[in-house]
């Protein structure tokens, strides 16, 4: 990656003089953040803590917070319509405490208009910024702290890459790490490239010295994140970074993946490696060749199934996930039973199934041959129930093996039970201690629920 796409050292350390300026100007101060959309978006999110509680601030309850953020997302119109209500609701609260802060920033900022059209409906918002000025936070929070309106949406178009941002994780045992930003292929129903900026990848050296430091401070399991992982390019390939990653952490997972990036190099580093877990998300969207082109996917149905088959020989046990849309511009019913005879063939673990949804800029979005919703929504049920019957032949076929699990907590579903997930990603309940919570142990599957397992603690040997 050139050292033009990194904030400089000066650059990061004036944000450091502003977040001081905070903590010694505004002490005693609360946040409270609502997130939004992706596992991305979640990491931004602890980011964005990280940088307030370096800056004095300590987590609320919304309704007792000085300052209220809102990370957002822009994918799927549900996301923006919440989003515009949550943020209205709080125009009583800005009367009666007229000091509050309310911020939103992500993706739905970035959007050409976004900003502008929630300033209109919401103009009590104080501060306002995109996905390139997340590291910003210090510099910006300190002028809304002092009175100004703050709108930064612009002004680095290139989305440089922050290192040595503070983090402030949801978990003590499974953390985030972004290996990259952005994405290039411009699918035709899809805005990130749009809001998100094109690829940038980060160091090598980077992503290995933040595993370490994770791993140091007891992290078992990173999930490395980008929107196009298998195109990483940061002085190395992808099964490049995963072999320089292996062994910092027990347990590595990534997502997500494009199709036509799946190598068989990948492919050769996932059966070889002994962090990185069989599980592969793995973006199908459309099972007809007609819509695939449509929607810019650049494989075919024969291409991905020739990888998915490249992938379960090399990796017998991977557990496949994907995701769906049902109802794109043009699909027909001959189109969409493609896509349900290709979601028959590959019998994926689970799958994220979504109705189409036109966002604005993007190519789809301009077409005139949209599904009827009726159509879309009868079509999502019938792929829905499909799934289902997959999801439960998966869990099914576990039963009776002994599995590697990281406890992750206790069960909700069962008092005296712990949860955790075994490396194909699902989830098992078991009875057992608190004390092996962050801990990885071999269960035996006994049963399974709607879409868990149920097991009891085991000693053997098993598959990572």
């Amino acid at each position: 990656m050139a050292q033009s796409l990194v904030v400089s050292a000066q650059e990061m350390d004036s944000q450091m003089q502003c977040a001081a300026r905070v903590r010694e100007g505004f002490p005693g101060r609360t946040y409270h953040i609502v997130t939004y959309g992706c596992q991305m978006n979640a990491h931004d999110s602890e980011n964005l803590a990280g940088m307030l509680e370096e800056m004095g601030f300590a987590p609320a309850a919304q309704e007792e917070a000085d300052l209220v953020l809102f990370n957002t997302c822009c994918i799927r119109d549900n996301a923006e319509r919440r989003l515009l209500g949550n943020v209205s609701a709080l125009s009583q609260r800005k009367r009666e405490k007229p000091d509050l802060l309310i911020g939103v920033c992500g993706c739905m900022m970035q959007q050409a208009g976004g900003a502008q059209r929630l300033l209109s409906l919401c103009p009590f918002v104080d501060l306002v910024f995109g996905t390139h000025n997340l590291y910003r936070l210090p510099e910006l929070l300190l002028s809304a702290l002092s009175g100004q309106k703050v709108l930064a949406i612009g002004g680095d178009e290139r989305g440089r890459i922050p290192e040595g941002l503070p983090v402030k994780r949801a978990s003590a045992i499974q953390g985030s790490l972004t290996i990259m930003y952005g994405c290039n292929n411009f699918c035709t129903y899809c805005i990130v490239p749009y809001v998100r900026g094109r690829e940038r990848s980060r160091r090598l050296a980077d992503i290995v010295r933040e595993a370490e430091e994770m791993a140091s401070a007891g992290i078992q399991e990173i999930l490395l994140l980008g929107q196009n992982v298998n195109s990483y390019d940061g002085g190395a390939t992808f099964p490049e970074l995963l072999r320089a990653l292996d062994g910092v952490v027990p347990r590595i997972r990534f997502m997500t993946s494009h199709p036509k990036d799946l190598s068989d190099a990948l492919i050769a580093e996932m059966a070889r490696s002994r962090s990185v877990c069989p599980q592969f998300h793995l973006p199908v969207q459309s099972g007809s060749d007609k819509v695939l082109r449509e929607m810019n996917r650049v494989y075919t149905r024969a291409h991905y199934l020739e990888r998915v088959r490249a992938l379960r020989q090399a990796v017998p046990d991977v557990g496949l996930t994907t995701d769906i849309i049902a109802g794109f511009p043009g699909e027909t019913e001959a189109d969409f039973q493609d896509t349900l005879s290709l979601v028959e063939e590959v019998q994926y673990d689970s799958a994220f199934t979504f109705i189409y949804s036109p966002r604005a800029g993007t190519r789809a979005a301009a077409r005139e041959d949209f599904v009827p919703p009726q159509v879309q929504h009868e079509r999502l049920d019938r792929l829905i129930a499909l799934q289902e019957t997959a999801t439960a032949r998966a869990l099914r076929s576990q039963v009776g093996s002994v599995q590697q699990v990281l406890i992750e907590g206790a069960s909700r579903r069962r008092e005296g039970y712990l949860a955790g997930r075994t490396g194909r990603g699902m989830t098992v309940n078991f009875p057992g201690p608190s004390s092996l919570i962050g801990k990885l142990v071999f269960v035996r599957i006994l049963g399974t629920g709607a879409n868990t397992l149920r097991g009891e603690i085991a000693q053997g040997e098993c598959s990572k």
